[in-house]
């Protein structure tokens, strides 16, 4: 149990994130798993939220400042640091969120502000540009990122950084998963049902593999944001009508424990992202799951599926496909990929990860931030 002297860490989400059942997204999932480091107590500031937060965590729900100029972020950073000035909290860790960090460092330089990041970003406010990601090094305490790939994408242009940014991957708590059941001939996508994902190149490639697979079938579950009023998206309702013809079935949004639940049942999941995965934590759920998992190579998968993993182009369905029809009719394969997939997902658990956070924690209080 903490103690009462544990130095307070204030963890600042992102104003639009939900932090509560039936609308959080990974950065949600994430902040609510690391509240229990080891060594820390935690308060969690976010954004109004739209019903109950998760329970037995301090939650500090804010509004961005309507007296400032400028945008969302700042606003909200602003509002933050008026109510952290009065908490003196010992640490300030502020989630993918660049912009915010600049500013609650501005307002707040006594107090040490760090930043963890799990998208590019050279995408983001405050840190496009190498000069941008130069200062940002030298302004923030630290600056911690999900995989290799966003380090190398952060230091893209930046020559001899202050302080360089450090590894710090995603986890997942493995004792939150459901128990060991029977597979079904289930082949699965979860996660958002947009473009950048993939889902278009998972019906096509189901299309193409599922009349050489007796047996099986397959489903998604996912809508356009991580919510059960998700807009029905043009690009949604395109996706459903191929999925009608495949036939894959989409069963919506659904709350995380019920994707955990669709994993262990699976004997496949296809996580087929177009776009560089910063991270790849659906991955890490199939394979912590013990389902055989079937991925694209981009971004920072390789570095959590390693050799575990089937690999396939996602912008090339029938590889895919060939994929699904090769582990399909091998349960052997299949059962040697999910037991390799389990213990490497063992490195990601939450224990591993709180206590490789607690330690840059402590060498940022110990530095004197």
């Amino acid at each position: 149990m903490q103690q009462s002297a544990a130095p307070l860490v204030a963890v600042v989400l992102p104003p639009r994130e939900g932090f509560g059942p039936y609308r959080t997204g990974a950065l949600g999932l994430l902040a609510r798993r690391l509240v229990g480091t080891p060594g820390f107590r935690t308060v969690v500031f976010g954004g109004v939220q739209d019903g109950p937060v998760f329970p037995g965590i301090e939650f500090v729900p804010l509004k961005p400042t309507i007296w400032w100029p400028g945008p969302t972020n700042v606003r909200f950073a602003i509002s933050a640091a008026n109510v952290l000035k009065r908490l003196r909290p010992a640490l300030i860790e502020v989630h993918n969120r660049p912009e915010i960090a600049l500013t609650i460092a501005a307002r707040l330089p006594d107090i040490p502000v760090t930043l963890i990041l799990n998208n590019d970003p050279r995408e983001m406010r405050g840190a496009q540009t190498p000069a941008e990601r130069a200062a940002l090094l030298r302004k923030l305490a630290l600056v911690m990122t999900s995989s290799e790939y966003l380090r190398g994408r952060l230091l893209e242009g930046v020559s001899e950084p202050v302080r360089p940014p450090v590894l710090l991957p995603n986890c997942l708590d493995l004792t939150e998963l459901p128990p060991p059941r029977p597979r079904e001939r289930l082949i699965l996508f979860a996660g958002r049902v947009v473009a950048e994902k993939g889902p278009d190149a998972f019906v096509m490639a189901c299309a193409a593999a599922l009349p050489l697979l007796p047996g099986w079938r397959a489903t998604m579950i996912g809508a356009d944001r991580f919510r059960v009023n998700s807009p029905e998206t043009a690009f949604v309702q395109s996706v459903r009508a191929a999925a009608e013809r495949a036939p894959v079935s989409m069963a919506g949004y659904r709350d995380h424990p019920e994707v955990l639940d669709a994993m262990a049942r699976a004997a496949i999941v296809v996580v087929p992202s177009r776009w560089p995965e910063p991270f790849g934590l659906v991955a890490l759920e199939a394979m912590a799951s013990g389902a055989a998992l079937i991925c694209s190579p981009r971004g920072g998968l390789r570095e959590v599926a390693g050799d575990t993993a089937l690999y396939a182009d996602p912008d090339q369905p029938q590889d895919i496909a060939m994929a699904l029809r090769t582990l399909g009719r091998d349960e052997a394969r299949r059962n040697e990929m999910a037991a390799a997939g389990r213990v490497r997902a063992r490195q990601f658990d939450l224990p591993v990860i709180a206590e490789q956070l607690a330690a840059l924690r402590r060498g940022v209080l110990g530095a004197g931030g």
